[in-house]
């Protein structure tokens, strides 16, 4: 294996040279060798290498002691603390900085070079807009045989002024001084363990990774403008309480170039007084008299198509349930398919009865309980 070359020869300075000039020199061969500038360059990718390699010894104090004591052997194993040569971090350098200050953004990141992904990748792209919800009210009948309705919908569309950049006509943004470009901005701070980095939202364009000095004075800067617009809601039968209406790219415009949201509208139905609806099955309650329970008899029953005969059947007791088959609410997603209608039988009990209908039913209670009809009657008469 070839031994390592001198980490000063490698930047081209001498032993005694200060940190600012080690920073020179190492920018100066930083740039030379980069891969960005030297592309499918074997030999110039292995000197960048060797270049960081004795930068990050010579930029660390403490590293830099215990090579100039020790050489190479410092880093080897057993040496200072095991390091391995260059297998470690940059001791809270923070090296894409330094990359941005040698090419200004235009070449990829530190961590390109050594299997990391590009720390352009942090920057905003195209985002979609948010989606925006609103309620429509409509009556029980429009929701069990659908419906068409106009609402006006606040809705975001691209600036016409500034074809969506936000900038004022006749100047666009400017790439972020303060990030470059990238939306993120490194954070060092003195902890007990040493010198730690964090990564954060750009502070001065917001992750944007552009600044706009000039704001297009229709959208504020915004790139989107709001404007009202009617829209036709398509109803369909069968909608249900709660349910939602999706209406796509109604939504917030999107940001660099990204695509609108949606708009939902949540469909809210008014309670009917004739009907319940449970699923797709609709109940109702129907009164009937004692004579009609008793004795058996052809009523009518309200649906939601109209009222339809039905026979009750003689006998029938209080709060019977018949069920009317296809004629509940319609299936949302196939109008062809309906619940059913289910009718409680009500028998309702006369409180205001004539003396000669008083007199009708108590023979008619006798005779039923076999009993003299000069007894006492039902009604205390």
């Amino acid at each position: 294996m070839a031994s390592k070359r001198d980490y000063y020869e490698v930047l081209g300075i001498s032993k005694g040279a200060s940190e600012a000039e080690i920073k020179k020199a190492y920018r100066k061969m930083a740039k030379k060798y980069h891969p960005d500038a030297n592309p499918d360059n074997k030999e110039a990718e292995a000197k960048f290498k060797e270049v960081n390699e004795a930068y990050e010894v010579l930029s660390d104090p403490q590293k830099k002691a215990a090579y100039d004591q020790y050489g190479h052997a410092a880093f080897e194993q057993g040496g200072m603390g095991g390091a391995g040569g260059f297998s470690g971090g940059f001791s809270g350098m923070d090296m894409g900085d330094i990359f941005s200050d040698i090419f200004g953004g235009g070449f990829g990141g530190f961590s390109d070079i050594f299997g990391g992904g590009s720390r352009s990748s942090a920057r905003r792209g195209p985002q979609r807009g948010s989606d925006l919800q609103m309620n429509l009210t409509i009556s029980f009948e429009e929701s069990m045989f659908g419906c068409t309705k106009e609402i006006t919908v606040p809705v975001s569309e691209k600036c016409t002024d500034c074809n969506g950049t936000g900038a004022k006509a006749g100047t666009s943004p400017e790439t972020c001084p303060n990030c470059h470009g990238t939306g993120q901005e490194r954070v060092t701070t003195r902890t007990p363990f040493g010198m730690a980095q964090t990564v954060r939202t750009c502070s001065q364009c917001g992750g944007e990774g552009k600044i706009i000095k000039e704001k297009c004075p229709k959208c504020g800067g915004k790139g989107s403008v709001t404007t009202k617009k009617t829209v036709t809601v398509d109803i369909p039968k069968g909608i249900a309480h709660g349910q939602s209406i999706r209406k796509k790219g109604l939504g917030s415009a999107g940001t660099q170039g990204g695509p609108n949201g949606d708009l939902f509208i949540q469909i809210l139905v008014t309670p009917s007084k004739q009907f319940q609806r449970q699923g797709n099955d609709l109940y109702t309650e129907v009164p009937i008299n004692i004579v009609q329970a008793t004795l058996g008899a052809e009523i009518k029953i309200p649906t939601i198509d109209g009222e339809e005969l039905y026979t009750i059947k003689p006998g029938t007791q209080p709060d019977t349930k018949v069920t009317i088959r296809g004629k509940g609410a319609y299936n949302v997603r196939n109008e062809k398919a309906r619940g059913n209608l289910i009718v409680t039988l009500k028998v309702v009990v006369p409180t205001d009865l004539k003396k000669d209908q008083k007199e009708l039913l108590q023979k008619f209670g006798d005779s039923l309980m076999g009993v003299s009809s000069k007894r006492k009657g039902f009604f205390g008469k």
